[in-house]
């Protein structure tokens, strides 16, 4: 039991999933360093903006996956929040990124993952075997 809950005024409690954003297009754009490490920064500057908890973020070359409490959100909410802030600061930065990959449309595939974890510690596994994870391992796949 954990002993000291997150508050919220009308609730206490955390609910961690593991949400995933794919690009569309399938463009593989996070094999690019500077749009990855970017890209990694507007996530964190968007947890922080809307109170979210990230336990690990890791990318792939065409999506990312990160571990989060969903606070008072529903998937809904905390997908539209995420993805939006992130691809229009992204498009901001970045225009020519928008003009030459994307034509004009959107970042991310309307489609999204958010699941609830049923192991914590499989899921974080997990994302440290991606392409780009923040344990710094460079993956066999990679060269």
């Amino acid at each position: 039991m954990k002993n000291n809950p997150t508050r919220y005024s009308s609730a206490v409690g955390e609910i961690w999933v593991m949400a995933t954003f794919k690009v569309k297009y399938c463009h593989k754009i996070f094999d690019l360093v500077g749009v990855r490490e970017l890209t990694d920064a507007l996530f964190h500057q968007a947890f922080t903006y809307y109170g979210i908890k990230c336990q690990k973020l890791a990318f792939d070359s065409d999506h990312v996956h990160m571990i989060i409490d969903m606070g008072l959100y529903s998937k809904i909410e905390l997908a539209k929040k995420l993805k939006g802030y992130v691809a229009r600061k992204l498009f901001e930065y970045l225009p020519w990124l928008k003009k030459q990959k994307f034509w004009g449309s959107g970042l991310w595939n309307p489609a999204y993952d958010i699941r609830s974890m049923s192991s914590q510690v499989m899921y974080s596994r997990y994302l440290d075997k991606q392409k780009y994870s923040s344990t710094n391992q460079t993956m066999l796949g990679v060269y």
